[in-house]
């Protein structure tokens, strides 16, 4: 009951409410249209299909091909590692100084030069459209979308700008060398403060005034297959200096480079890749964008709008799903759901319902309790009875019509979640548990036995020979539930609180009124409240708005 105890009542106010009477479906919570399932498929993964003569082609150009560029590409490897520790020799591991004087004036070119013609020896054709910024005029490149390893290619067309890394990442052999040469933005795992640092370091360079490198960031975060461009980060964003949009199209008849959390991985993508005559790679730079000054107050909103123009450039549609949905989608597929289970636009949901990680995570594995046996991932009011313990009920389809928001009569994890969140606001507290078990303490001695919950519930569901051993015996550690053992029930199972909701609606209007005070009774209307209190909707506005 931690967040539905008050917010299910709002299913006693609808038609039907009184278990005596056995309605229509009451009518559904107005819906947010930002809650609708997401318009496009998953953009985590990508399945690329090679009929019979493709990979008799790619067999028989592997065989010419792939010692030939495995050849160039290690000897332009090593050339550009000798030249990246030579640019970097004596500097620290963690720049502290931008690369200056000779060092700088020689090696750099060269870098580019080795740069272009690593991507070359591996079959890649560039076209480069629109005018590269200079440190001047945009401090900050965003990429995106960023759909491969091989995206490292737009640094290389940009000029060898600064990226954001991990610090392990220095310590790679050959590939650690010539990271540091770009003079990273190096993020910490086992620093708490890496996050603060890495936003710190980045504001330090950009507002240097072109003293350091410009930093290339991919504000995405995780690579999708580029069907939408997905939540940006706003750490690009937060400096308040102008950034230059890059695209990256890859126009292939034959897609070997997305690499996603489910598809083809690193060293297939390379060999499929390094077989094909040529890959085709676009990078364009559109026009620098400068911030407003409440997008500078706000880079959340700036991150907005740059990813709104570069969707629009692309011709795709927008998401809200991020790093947490890749997440959530691999945790769905441990718990044997659908992987697509778990993709649930992580951002927006967090944003409205106020979720963080560790709560959604958690309402997963209670999904998955729930929707084990069930197929495709969905869930009926059956099984939801079944995990309830519950028989199928006027009152429980009042429950279940709370969270099949879409009206198909089954729920998947995105309506779960939204189900518990935004009808179940505000948190239980202790008073309102305290409520409820006073509610089944019929003979006020702190012990609720069996025979009283049986009681309650029979009232409450309308169902008057109802079984509940099964369910008691999951609350009790004997023959009777202390008030701290119905607390933590309480607190683990909020579905319940309907439940528990309509029976103190029934204390007023059928258990503890006279037949004269029922047919007096007002019809009850249905509302949007969450709050059982207050049911005034002249003065009290939703809780809900629209988009």
């Amino acid at each position: 009951m931690n967040r539905c105890a008050e917010a299910a009542a709002v299913a006693a106010t609808v038609p039907g409410a009184d278990v005596r009477i056995a309605g229509p479906r009451p009518p559904m919570v107005p819906r947010q249209a930002s809650f609708f399932p997401p318009p496009v498929p998953n953009p985590f993964v990508q399945q690329t299909r090679l009929s019979a003569a493709r990979r008799i082609q790619i067999f028989f150009l592997g065989i010419l091909l792939l010692p030939i560029r495995g050849l160039f590409l290690g000897l332009f490897l090593l050339l550009a590692w000798l030249f990246a520790a030579l640019s970097t020799l004596g500097c620290p591991e963690k720049p502290t100084h931008p690369i200056t004087g000779w060092k700088r004036q020689i090696t750099q070119p060269v870098l580019k030069f080795l740069g272009r013609a690593m991507f070359f020896s591996m079959g890649f054709t560039v076209t480069v459209k629109g005018k590269i910024a200079s440190p001047v005029e945009a401090p900050i490149f965003v990429v995106a979308p960023h759909s491969t390893f091989f995206d490292g290619i737009a640094c290389v067309v940009a000029g060898l700008p600064s990226m954001v890394s991990r610090s392990e990442n220095v310590q790679v052999p050959l590939i650690g060398r010539l990271l540091r040469a770009l003079q990273p933005v190096l993020v910490s795992r086992v620093d708490p403060d890496s996050r603060k640092n890495t936003i710190n370091e980045i504001i330090r360079r950009a507002t240097s005034g072109g003293e350091w490198p410009q930093i290339l960031v991919f504000p995405e975060g995780t690579c999708t297959n580029r069907s939408c461009l997905i939540t940006f980060k706003p750490g690009a964003f937060i400096p308040g200096v102008p950034v230059q949009p890059v695209l990256l199209r890859y126009p292939n008849q034959l897609d070997t480079v997305t690499w996603t959390w489910q598809g083809y991985t690193f060293f297939q993508l390379c060999v499929l890749t390094f077989c094909q005559p040529f890959t085709k790679v676009e990078v364009e730079f559109m026009p620098v964008q400068t911030p407003s000054d409440e997008e500078k107050r706000d880079p959340v909103l700036f991150a907005g709008r740059v990813r709104s123009l570069m969707a629009q450039a692309l011709g795709v549609p927008m998401t809200e799903h991020t790093y947490e949905d890749c997440r959530l989608m691999i945790s769905a597929g441990q718990l044997t759901l659908p992987m697509e289970a778990g993709l649930v636009e992580f951002t927006k949901i967090s944003r409205k319902l106020k979720l963080n990680w560790d709560s959604v995570r958690k309402h997963l594995d209670e999904y998955a309790a729930i929707a084990s046996s069930s197929k495709g991932g969905r869930i009926g009011i059956e099984e939801f009875a079944e995990y309830l313990k519950l028989p199928v009920s006027d009152v429980l389809r009042q429950l279940f019509a709370l969270f099949d928001r879409n009206d198909d009569g089954s729920i998947d994890f995105r309506e779960y979640v939204i189900g518990l969140a935004v009808l179940c606001n505000p948190a239980n507290t202790e008073e309102i548990i305290q409520v409820a078990f006073k509610l089944f303490d019929v003979d006020e001695d702190g012990y609720i036995t069996e025979e009283e919950f049986s009681t309650i519930l029979q009232a409450s569901l309308g169902v008057p020979d109802l079984d509940v051993s099964g369910l008691f015996k999951e609350i009790a550690q004997g023959d009777s539930v202390s008030y701290e053992e119905f607390k933590r029930f309480a607190l683990k199972h909020p579905e319940y609180a309907k439940v528990f909701t309509t029976y103190l609606e029934l204390q007023t209007s059928h258990v503890f009124s006279s037949p004269e005070e029922e047919d007096q009774a007002p019809p009850r209307i249905a509302t949007n409240k969450v709050s059982p209190e207050n049911h005034d909707d002249d003065e009290s506005p939703s809780d809900k708005k629209d988009d």
